[in-house]
Parts: C-alpha cells; sequence; structure tokens
C-alpha cells in the first residue's frame, strides 16, 4: 500500500462556495458574562442550522503522522447517514485512491498497486491504526457540535474568550479527560498523580466514561472547537472550526483541524475545503477491478 493511499484513509479518519474566502475565526481573550449551561445550549442548538442531505467539496489535505506528512488534493461526497466518498488526486489530475465509507464499514481502492481493502471499521483500525467514524466526519464538514445530546446534563465555564459547555461526568473523570489530552487546558489545574489518574481510569472504564466538550463563540453562538475523550480505550478526539463561509446559505467551515491521540500516537490531519455544494443526489462509483488483489 502506498504511503498517499494510507495517508488519504488517516484523512478521512481524521477530517468554497457562494462566498469564496474564509474568515478566520478570531477567539478573544475577553471577559463573558456567566451564562447558565442551558442558557447556552439553547443559544447553541439556535446557531446549529448548517444540516443538508448532500455535501460535495474539493480538499487540500494535510496529514501529519509520526513516521512523517502528507499533502494531497481530494474530492468529497458525502450523503448524510449513508456514505463519505473520496476521491485522491495528488497530482497531474490522475486519481491514486479511492475511498468509500459508511456506517460500519470502511473500502479502500489503491491504484497505483492495484490493492484493495473491504472491512468492517475494526478491520480498518487494526489495518490502518485508526478507526474512521461516519458521524464524526459528516458532523465535521457541517460544523456541528459533535456528539451533542440535548437529554444529557452539561456544566458551563469560560475560557480562551468562549463558553465551554462539559458533559456532567465526575468531577474527576473531566480531570482525567483533561490529563490524557494532547492540550490540556483546565485553567489553574494541578494533573492527577499517576496512581490517582490509572484508578480513576478503571473507574471510567467500569462506567464507560465519555467526555464531551464544546467551546462556543460568544457572539454567533456557533462551535469552535468539541473534544471527545474516550477514557476507557484512553483516546482523545479533537476538532477545530478554524475558519467559515457562506456556502448556499449555510455558514460552513472551510478549515478544519482533527487531531486523534492515543497512548503513543497521534495523527493531525487539516482540510482547506473549497466549491462547497449541498446539492444532490451524488454519484459514489466504488468497483473493484478484477485485476485488484487484497491488500497485505
Amino acid at each position: 500500500m502506498t504511503r498517499g493511499a494510507r495517508a488519504s484513509v488517516i484523512a478521512l479518519v481524521l477530517l468554497a462556495s457562494a462566498c469564496k474566502s474564509g474568515r478566520p475565526i478570531v477567539v478573544l481573550n475577553r471577559d463573558l458574562p456567566a451564562r447558565s449551561p442551558e442558557r447556552i445550549m439553547e443559544r447553541m442548538l439556535a446557531a446549529d442550522t448548517a444540516r443538508a442531505r448532500y455535501y460535495s467539496a474539493k480538499a487540500a489535505v494535510d496529514v501529519q503522522l509520526p513516521d512523517g506528512s502528507k499533502s494531497f488534493k481530494a474530492q468529497l461526497r458525502s450523503v448524510e447517514d449513508s456514505v463519505v466518498w473520496v476521491s485522491v488526486v495528488p497530482a497531474l489530475g490522475i486519481e491514486v485512491a479511492r475511498i468509500l465509507l459508511t456506517t460500519d464499514s470502511v473500502k479502500l481502492l489503491d491504484k497505483l498497486n492495484d490493492q484493495f481493502f473491504v472491512g468492517d471499521t475494526a478491520a480498518a483500525k487494526k489495518r490502518f491504526g485508526l478507526q474512521p467514524s461516519l458521524s464524526l466526519f459528516q458532523q465535521a464538514l457541517m460544523g456541528r457540535p459533535i456528539g451533542f445530546d440535548t437529554q444529557e446534563k452539561y456544566r458551563s465555564d469560560r475560557e480562551d474568550g468562549c463558553y465551554v459547555l462539559t458533559s456532567r461526568e465526575k468531577r474527576r473523570f473531566v480531570r482525567a479527560a483533561e490529563d490524557i489530552s494532547p492540550a490540556d487546558t483546565l485553567a489553574r489545574d494541578r494533573d492527577m498523580a499517576e496512581r490517582r489518574l490509572e484508578r480513576t481510569l478503571r473507574r471510567a472504564e467500569e462506567k464507560e466514561a465519555i467526555i464531551y466538550r464544546y467551546w462556543v463563540e460568544p457572539d454567533s453562538f456557533r462551535v469552535v472547537r468539541v473534544t471527545v475523550s474516550d477514557l476507557v480505550r484512553d483516546q482523545v478526539a479533537d476538532v477545530r472550526y478554524e475558519q467559515r463561509a457562506c456556502a448556499e446559505g449555510r455558514y460552513l467551515p472551510t478549515f478544519i483541524r482533527i487531531t486523534l491521540s492515543e497512548p503513543g500516537r497521534m495523527a493531525t490531519g487539516t482540510l482547506e475545503l473549497s466549491r462547497i455544494s449541498t446539492e444532490g443526489p451524488l454519484q459514489v462509483p466504488f468497483k473493484i477491478p478484477e485485476k485488484y488483489v487484497p491488500m497485505p
């Protein structure tokens, strides 16, 4: 399997338009009035209007892995709750890889080596090191609060010029989520002692604790950052919507940064998106040629 094809899978795991140039999302360090979690949730959900059955775009992708980095161009097509299709075209307009991601499966064509991969998302994790998530990727393309549950209870805080909503797990679980995160952000926080952290993670495993945090811009009440900390698997997903622009009446991300981390491993991918369209239906062709062989 080529390094480019592998990087394209990692980019899919991680994460223009009527208004061509995106405006950076600026987070100012300023004092904010305190707001209740219920009020922040109400305003955030009112601002979360970016939904579309169909989505297509061109993407400039950069992936940074422990063993190096890779940049390439890609075409994205997405059908909500169904499929994401990616065509990787790094140079000269010649497609080198094609990927099809569904809710529970991954298919990949490596056109440079006449190889293919077909398996469920667990098999993809075993083969590529990271487990793809259709829901996470599609919500990220829309700039939405990934994994937000209106039936859950949340704490509210203020940090880096934003309101922050945190899922209301026990506070020691929240601290543990911060301690395993590559970017520890709790103010005036002292990391747990190693033994206490280990005990807390064991308790979290019994409870299957997952901590969600949402940074909400105080003027528009749009989400600018989401972290999902899985304390059972010791994994963290950090999604940042760094630029947005108007696309067919929707204010969608045009620059997304996604970081996935686990002990001893971290991968970061950026997507610079252009020519965004929400028109459909979309074709997502995927056929394995007879001469292709399974990836070793």
